[in-house]
C-alpha cells in the first residue's frame, strides 16, 4: 500500500510474506547481536549443547557471518576448555577452516559439530587465568632479569659472562626432570598455572605433583 505521499510502505508482515521467512530481532551492530553471542558463549561454557545449538541457529538464521561465530569458538576452546580437553582447540580451528572453505549453508553442519563438542567438553580456565596473572606481574616488574644459568650460550664470550653455568639438562636425569630455578630471582615460587581436576588437565596436575614428590 502507498502512504499519503505516494510512497510504498512495506511492514514486517509484508516483508515476511514476500521472502517467506520470519523477521528475527537481530542487528549485527546492536544489543541483540551482542546479547545473542553472549548467550551462545555462556551456553557452551555451561555445558548445555541444546541451548548452544539454539543460539547458533538464531545467528545463522539472522545472517550472522559464520566466520565470526567460528572465531569465537576458537577463542572459547582455549579460554573455557583448554587443557581439560586439548583436542578442543584443534577441532575449533578445523571448524573455522571448514567454514572458510565451504561457506553457508553447508558450513552450518561444521559449526554444529564444533558447538556440540565444545559444549560437552570438560571445562577449565586455568590457562586463561595464568597468562593474565603473569601479564599483571610483568607490568609491575618489567625489569626482572633472566637467571644466568638460563641465559644463551650461543654467542661468543657468553661463558665469560657466566651464561649457562650451573644449568642442569633435564634429559640427563631420571624421568627427564630435575628441580631447578626457571623464574627470575624475585619471582621464585610464584605459581600461575593451577591445573584443574577436569578431564585431561587432571592428568597434567597428577604428573606435575609426581615430579615434585620424586624430588623429595
Amino acid at each position: 500500500p502507498k502512504n499519503a505521499d505516494g510512497i510504498i510502505a512495506v511492514d514486517a508482515a509484508a516483508a515476511e510474506e514476500t521472502i517467506q521467512k520470519r523477521a528475527v530481532k537481530y542487528d549485527k551492530t546492536g544489543d541483540a547481536h551482542y546479547d545473542t553471542i553472549s548467550a551462545f558463549i555462556k551456553s557452551m561454557r555451561g555445558s548445555d549443547p541444546d541451548a548452544a545449538i539454539y543460539w547458533l541457529a538464531k545467528m545463522i538464521y539472522a545472517g550472522e557471518d559464520p566466520k565470526f561465530i567460528a572465531r569465537r569458538m576458537v577463542i572459547f576452546a582455549s579460554e573455557d576448555v583448554s587443557n581439560a580437553d586439548p583436542y578442543a582447540l584443534t577441532l575449533a580451528v578445523s571448524v573455522f577452516r571448514a567454514v572458510e572453505i565451504i561457506g553457508l549453508p553447508e558450513c552450518r553442519i561444521n559449526l554444529a559439530h564444533g558447538v556440540t563438542y565444545l559444549a560437552c567438553a570438560p571445562k577449565s580456565n586455568a590457562s586463561y587465568i595464568a597468562i593474565d596473572q603473569a601479564l599483571g606481574d610483568i607490568e609491575k616488574k618489567p625489569t626482572a632479569s633472566v637467571p644466568y644459568h638460563l641465559r644463551s650460550t650461543g654467542h661468543k664470550g657468553s661463558k665469560n659472562l657466566g651464561n649457562g653455568i650451573g644449568y642442569q639438562y633435564p634429559h640427563s636425569f631420571e624421568n627427564h626432570y630435575v628441580k631447578q630455578q626457571y623464574l627470575p630471582d624475585e619471582m621464585q615460587d610464584t605459581q600461575y598455572y593451577s591445573p584443574s581436576n577436569m578431564g585431561y588437565e587432571k592428568k597434567l596436575d597428577a604428573y606435575l605433583k609426581s615430579l615434585e614428590e620424586n624430588e623429595k
